[in-house]
């Protein structure tokens, strides 16, 4: 057990933070500590959800003196109303995303800036959806897929094309529920219809929507976001790599690249390998180009690159404050507008590219597919000539860092399964060498741990103490995120953290050659849990509520996390949750999220803000379901 010395703890995080929290101060700038502590006390009427401005009568708020709003509205209704709102936008950002990596294969070509990774995928989608591909070139079949994709956010009528991926009993749930999500758009605009003022009041009617909306998003746009993306940069592998702010270097031109999409930072990993500007960089006093990655474009970049990781949500701050950063590149999502008047502090340039994300104060350069890697090659010529403007006196490199293994979907784990199980030939390209261990009490269960860190708790904490015990208890444990950051941080995804799991799991490792968290992506690749559950389910011949497998969001903060815990519920998985959802002024929504859902679904919310307390549920969860399977 001495090897557990080589982890790097919370504390240690810490105090990489405090250091830099100094230079913060000695420049007379802001962080999001500083932020959150001028916030608080929170307005217990968000907190509770029931605070309603979606018209102008109001903004009303529910009291005890006032338990209806101007238009008659209860608590419950505002809630669940802000509630769906909620699963809107997340569902929209996620779907959103997928949209635009659909036109870019769309637009992808032989001889263009973007071209077909994995002809495989393509054409096993393509078979899938019924296009044509006999005889045909690839990019016509891949044209022809985006077309396919496209309608998925608008088609007047059917319902999503990835629902029949689910098991037969799943969809069979989602027909006799209604709630098979439709065209994903069309979900979104319903639900926006139906939270306008004198439209639903009720609270279990507008749920059903969320869950419908929510299934638009995991089994549609970001499973669609996760497929074609495979399709453009190659479906990822295993890699071995490194993780926290030690990954960026004194001596070389640091490029950070920032947000969830990787169409943008693929063209910016590619130019910085290019010949000519590593000479270039040379000619500057550099030792070369250091490109590391931020949040969910890390994990994008690091499971097809092997592109180093800096770190998660909460760190994005902390990577401006070294004073070794040339250039911060970001496209969409989880991105402060902090930044850009953070970095002005600094040399760093601060660059934004995605009208999406438009943020006052940066240099905004709109990244075309027809031109990007000449803007990528652009725009790492500008950072090259800003190595020459650091300030040696700011710069400060916490030298932590770990190694990681990353790139585990679920492709690479029936390869890693059948690599240990080719003398079986009946069972090759299965899970079942899986579920045995799960029979036979090797492995107790799996746990996929999802979502960001979150100012309203100690940041990783969370994420730390239940991966612990969950490995400790013979659990597998999945991740994608900021909470598979995290992991690589401390260097749990490194596989010598086999010494800190039970002997059941630390056998499993040893003989399938994995750590025993395995890293599966970026948030919008949470679909690819869905379809590891599934998979498991139909191998194991049982409902996916079935299986000892939950999800797990410890430190969640976006909307995109609330139409995540919606869709796995939908799917059939427990959710755990570290965090409170803004409901519970509402006795009736918090009793419909954690009990009521199962009527509907099969699944539900268990909430507990105290980690130890949480992780002991989810064993007991796990537990509760072996049992129930007679195991």
């Amino acid at each position: 057990m001495s090897r557990t010395n080589h982890f790097t703890t919370i504390e240690q995080m810490e105090a990489d933070t405090a250091k830099l929290r100094e230079t913060a101060c000695n420049v007379c700038a802001e962080t999001w500590e500083d932020r959150a502590k001028a916030q608080t006390p929170h307005c217990k009427f968000g907190e509770g959800g029931i605070c309603c401005r979606n018209c102008s009568m109001g903004p009303c708020r529910i009291t005890p003196k006032s338990p209806r709003g101007i238009c008659g509205a209860n608590a419950d209704a505002i809630a669940a109303r802000n509630y769906l709102r909620s699963i809107a936008a997340g569902t929209s950002s996620h779907s959103d995303h997928a949209r635009e990596i659909l036109h870019v294969l769309k637009s992808a070509s032989r001889d263009g800036n973007y071209q077909v990774r994995d002809e495989l995928k393509l054409i096993n989608l393509a078979k899938e959806w019924d296009v044509e591909t006999e005889g045909r070139d690839i990019y016509d079949i891949a044209h022809d897929v985006a077309d396919v994709g496209l309608l998925e956010f608008g088609k007047p009528e059917g319902t999503q094309r990835f629902l029949t991926r689910a098991t037969e009993e799943r969809q069979k749930v989602w027909k006799e529920q209604d709630i098979e999500p439709r065209a994903i758009d069309r979900e979104v605009v319903t639900a926006m219809h139906m939270t306008h003022m004198g439209n639903s009041a009720d609270a279990e009617a507008l749920v059903r929507q969320g869950l419908r909306m929510s299934l638009a998003n995991g089994w549609g746009g970001s499973m669609l976001g996760t497929e074609i993306t495979d399709i453009l940069f190659g479906t990822p592998t295993v890699w071995t790599t490194e993780g926290n702010l030690g990954v960026l270097e004194s001596d070389m031109v640091n490029i950070i690249v920032h947000g969830h999409d990787p169409a943008f930072s693929e063209m910016l990993v590619t130019a910085c390998e290019v010949r000519e500007l590593v000479d270039y960089a040379k000619t500057k006093g550099a030792k070369g180009i250091n490109v590391v990655g931020l949040c969910c474009t890390a994990n994008e970049v690091a499971m097809r690159h092997g592109v180093r990781m800096a770190g998660n949500f909460l760190q994005q701050e902390n990577v401006i404050l070294t004073g070794a950063v040339e250039m911060m590149c970001v496209d969409i999502q989880c991105i402060f507008p902090a930044l850009a008047q953070l970095s002005q502090c600094f040399h760093t340039k601060f660059i934004t590219s995605s009208p999406i994300a438009r943020i006052p104060g940066s240099t905004y350069v709109e990244f075309k597919p027809e031109t990007a890697f000449d803007q990528a090659k652009q725009l790492v010529r500008e950072a090259i000539d800003n190595f020459q403007n650091r300030d040696e006196s700011k710069v400060y490199i916490p030298p932590t860092k770990q190694t990681a293994t990353v790139g585990y979907p679920t492709e690479q784990i029936i390869k890693h399964l059948d690599n240990v199980t080719n003398s079986h030939v009946e069972i090759i390209g299965t899970y079942k060498p899986v579920i045995d261990t799960i029979r036979s009490g090797v492995l107790r269960g799996a746990v996929a741990i999802v979502g960001c860190n979150n100012p309203r708790v100690r940041p990783d904490y969370s994420h730390f103490e239940i991966m612990k015990e969950l490995i400790a208890n013979d659990i597998l444990i999945v991740a994608t995120g900021c909470a598979a950051q995290l992991a690589t941080k401390a260097g749990l995804l490194n596989k010598d953290a086999k010494y800190l799991c039970g002997a059941g799991l630390r056998r499993v490792c040893e003989l399938v050659d994995i750590p025993p968290i395995l890293h599966m992506g970026a948030c919008v690749d949470i679909s690819r849990m869905m379809l590891l559950a599934t998979g498991i389910a139909k191998d194991w011949g049982v409902d996916i509520t079935q299986i000892p497998v939950v999800g797990c969001a410890p430190e969640w903060m976006s909307e995109k996390a609330v139409s995540i815990a919606n869709y796995v519920v939908s799917t059939g998985l427990d959710v755990y949750l570290g965090i409170e959802p803004q409901v519970n002024g509402s006795d009736q929504m918090m009793e419909i999220i954690t009990q009521g859902t199962r009527k509907i679904t099969g699944a539900g919310y268990i909430i507990n803000t105290d980690p130890h307390q949480l992780v002991k549920s989810i064993i007991e969860g796990i537990e509760e379901k072996r049992a129930a399977l007679g195991i």
